[in-house]
């Protein structure tokens, strides 16, 4: 089985949330340290925004990441203690998103997709070079 590592699993998961504090506390700090011009109040409820932007995205995406552990013969899903293990018929797709480096796993009979990263440190922009024969021959471009 290989699967990604807890430590990037959980920067890529709650990065959009970490981002959105830190435009939370600058919007803050600039509330109480500047005046209170028109021009100031804009620029602090901008950067306000955006954070709230990012806390939504958060909220969106935070449920369809999950660890995935991929070997020859099935594919187990990592939530929590939960494991949901299927079998590679049971796939219906999978799409690697090479920008974000990402893939997209479809499953038979369940709606929606489950977002998982790759293992393979090698893989920064595009398929990686070392991606086992069976995932490659599932595996659709996006």
């Amino acid at each position: 089985m290989k699967e990604v590592s807890k430590a990037k699993f959980y920067v890529v998961k709650y990065f959009f949330l970490a981002f959105a504090i830190l435009q939370t506390s600058v919007a803050t700090v600039l509330l109480f340290q500047f005046q209170g011009t028109p021009r100031n109040r804009a620029i602090i409820v901008t950067i306000f925004l955006f954070s709230i932007i990012l806390f939504s995205i958060q909220v969106i995406v935070n449920d369809k990441i999950k660890r995935v552990a991929i070997s020859k013969k099935k594919v187990i899903i990592l939530n929590g203690a939960k494991r949901k293990s299927y079998s590679w018929s049971e796939v219906k797709e999978v799409k690697f998103f090479a920008l974000l480096n990402l893939y997209s796993l479809k499953i038979k009979g369940k709606a929606g997709r489950i977002y998982f990263l790759p293992n393979s440190p090698q893989t920064i922009l595009g398929v990686p070079s070392s991606m086992p024969e069976f995932l490659q021959k599932k595996i659709s471009k996006a």
